[in-house]
């Protein structure tokens, strides 16, 4: 047996499709939980918190599905402590291989101020859902919220209590990233060592970003014994965020030297799902971020160049492939050909059957005609490029004409396709952006609002793909539209239209149906 499967055994929790989906404006659909839960599973996630099941009937049909597809990592879903709430999280989940429900409460001084309740009153209520809860499932995670700003003594209490009515796993939440590194450690030791029972269970860290400090609480606490991490990718969360999942399985490889412990997670699947997860909620990566930025693995200090050219090693305490990415940036052009696209996009962790092989090699070729060169994350840009019209779409981009300048007035010169037919208009407005947007308000006219609208270069260079995301809400519906095109104007264009799409298949699916 090698020195690795002895090691302690760290769980990795992701809760992206729940706690992480709560960050303002990253509302996922329902096809989006869905991949990005499979990608969950065979990347080795333990335990994936797929949603709030009592929350809505979508996030209940989302958790249901993905707990009916998982086929290795437990299907967790998050219930209040409430009778109702459980019923229903049991309802969503009991369908899975390896059910879980986890129910909370709020412990500390403020939070037992919301529901009223004194000590006993709230110890009384834990122990009743608690035991609801193990009488439909064997497999129980309970949080007490806020638990680093509850009373030690009311925290072992009522751990103990929770333990006893069949907690399987204790969650302790740094619910406002209040802690330190510290203090998260002598906590869980705390109650390892003053709990009754605290022996037999699984004791969970829960760390919130607000200073800075979640990847830190975290392995403080699996340090202080704590054998579960709950994160997400790309540390997608509430405020600033939760413990990155990236940022933990690869700080506990490479400093295996003195965190002796070990996840099961690939890692060479982390940098695919970061890229998934920041299109699908319109949240882009910062350049900067630890593991999966884009500078990540750059070099541009001459000093840093001279010393990696003679030993990586020298300014890289990882290697690029070890967290997916590939080791070389071949670069392809108008010339090359299928065989050369499908290895690259192999390489990107993308396996294509041949129909969507064509469809992407045309758009390819297209793309190739207007670049010289065609990189790695152009090719990343042109398979999450979603505002490409899709046979399906009621809206489509047909035409797009822009007049700009210092003259003005800006004017977009725009043709739809809507439900089959071609319809135009020409618009002006402050700038040629919102002179187009304009131009598809009139020939589509909807109440949506604009709330965010993001443009990402791709590449280096005037030719340079940009990548453009806009956030939309029409009646507390949110959804994020894409695109990727050489011409801003016309990501743009296309990234809006895509979002309309979205909201009219919502619609579609929350209309009343008709009745005889």
């Amino acid at each position: 047996m090698t020195d690795t499967a002895k090691q302690d055994r760290v769980l990795i929790f992701d809760t992206t499709l729940r706690d992480g989906e709560q960050s303002p404006g990253a509302t996922m659909s329902h096809d989006e939980k869905l991949e990005i839960a499979q990608l969950l599973d065979e990347m080795g996630v333990d335990i994936i918190e797929a949603g709030f099941p009592i929350a809505s009937e979508g996030d209940f049909n989302a958790v249901s599905e993905i707990a009916a597809r998982s086929q290795n990592a437990v299907i967790c879903g998050l219930s209040r402590a409430d009778t109702r709430d459980i019923d229903r999280c049991w309802e969503a989940v009991k369908h899975a291989k390896q059910p879980r429900i986890h129910t909370f409460i709020g412990t500390s001084p403020l939070h037992r101020a919301i529901p009223n309740l004194n000590q006993d009153e709230m110890v009384e209520r834990i122990h009743q859902t608690v035991t609801h809860a193990r009488n439909l499932c064997d497999n129980i995670q309970w949080s007490p919220m806020d638990a680093t700003r509850t009373e030690e003594d009311y925290l072992c209490r009522v751990v103990e209590v929770a333990i006893k009515a069949g907690a399987t796993t204790i969650n302790i939440p740094d619910t406002v990233g209040y802690t330190a590194p510290r203090e998260s450690a002598e906590l869980i030791r705390m109650l390892l060592e003053k709990v009754p029972g605290a022996d037999d269970i699984i004791f969970a860290t829960h760390c919130h970003n607000d200073l800075g400090m979640a990847t830190a609480n975290s392995l403080a606490a699996v340090e202080a014994g704590a054998r579960q991490v709950e994160c997400t990718i790309n540390g997608l969360g509430e405020r600033a965020g939760n413990t990155a999942l990236e940022e933990v399985v690869m700080a506990l490889k490479v400093r295996n030297d003195i965190m002796p412990y070990r996840t099961d997670i690939d890692t060479t699947k982390i940098m695919n799902i970061s890229r998934r997860v920041a299109t699908v909620s319109g949240f882009q990566v910062q350049y900067n971020k630890a593991i999966v930025g884009k500078n990540a693995f750059a070099h541009e200090s001459g000093i840093h160049q001279d010393g990696m050219l003679k030993n990586a090693e020298t300014f890289e305490i990882m290697r690029p492939e070890d967290v997916g990415l590939s080791e070389t940036n071949i670069v392809l052009g108008k010339h090359s050909g299928r065989a050369a696209l499908r290895a690259k996009l192999k390489d990107l962790g993308y396996e294509l059957g041949d129909n969507q092989l064509k469809d992407v090699f045309v758009r390819f070729k297209a793309l190739a005609d207007r670049k010289k060169e065609v990189y790695d994350d152009d090719l990343l840009a042109l398979m999450n490029d979603e505002g490409t019209n899709a046979a399906n779409d009621r809206v489509q981009v047909k035409s797009l004409r822009v007049v700009c300048g210092t003259d003005g007035p800006q004017q977009a010169d725009l043709t739809l396709t809507i439900d089959g037919e071609d319809h135009s208009v020409s618009a002006t407005g402050d700038g040629p952006v919102d002179a187009s947007f304009n131009a598809v308000k009139q020939l589509f006219p909807h109440s949506a609002t604009l709330q965010l609208y993001n443009v990402h270069a791709v590449t280096e260079g005037t030719d340079a793909q940009a990548t453009v995301s806009v956030r939309m809400e029409e009646a507390g519906k949110i959804v994020v539209g894409q695109s990727a095109d050489t011409d801003t104007v016309v990501a743009s264009a296309r990234a809006y239209v895509n979002a309309l799409n979205k909201l009219l298949v919502r619609r579609e699916k929350t209309a009343p149906a008709a009745t005889a």
